[in-house]
């Protein structure tokens, strides 16, 4: 089966969490291409779709979001799955960690969910790196006093996104025959 794994990465965090979705299916017997998503992208040609996108103010980047608006058609009765990478972690308990990460979910997500009815969405933290954010991404960063807001780190977390990935995995394995475009499974 030929999956899309495809992502919109500001600065890195998110890009690395579709590679390691990728390996995760491919390590599941399933073929994936992985690439970043630019909003004039041509989505056909994949039995499943995995989409994600890093979340700046509450939002997907607009290349995410217009990639899966133009592809409505191609994305429709198809697997695809949405994840979002965004917010930082700080030392908290995993039950609080799982309520954050579920009040993060990004504003579009709601209105991407009607347009193209994914199997599921998931919010995963993301990583910060204060050296290489723009100099307008810094100054967001930072309070009117001048103490960091968000904390440098990286949060990923690492066998959380495995284990969706082989959530994935399993229900694509599941899925009847007939289910899939052209009915094939390779």
């Amino acid at each position: 089966m030929r999956i899309l794994v495809t992502y919109a990465s500001k600065y890195g965090a998110t890009e690395g969490i579709a590679e390691h979705i990728a390996r995760t299916l491919d390590a599941a017997g399933h073929t994936t291409i992985v690439r970043p998503t630019r909003a004039n992208d041509d989505l056909g040609g994949y039995h499943a779709y995995v989409i994600g996108s890093a979340v700046y103010l509450g939002k997907w980047l607009s290349e995410a979001r217009k990639v899966v608006r133009r592809n409505t058609t191609a994305l429709a009765g198809k697997p695809v799955w949405l994840f979002s990478s965004g917010p930082l972690d700080v030392a908290i308990t995993e039950a609080a960690k799982r309520k954050q990460l579920a009040e993060a979910t990004p504003k579009h997500i709601a209105e991407l969910t009607k347009e193209i009815r994914p199997r599921g969405h998931r919010m995963f933290s993301g990583s910060l790196d204060a050296a290489r954010l723009t100099r307008l991404d810094r100054l967001v960063r930072m309070s009117p006093g001048g103490k960091a807001l968000l904390p440098d780190g990286d949060f990923r977390d690492w066998s959380d996104i495995k284990d969706w990935a082989t959530e994935i995995a399993l229900e694509l394995d599941e899925l009847p025959a007939g289910t899939l475009p052209d009915d094939r499974r390779t």
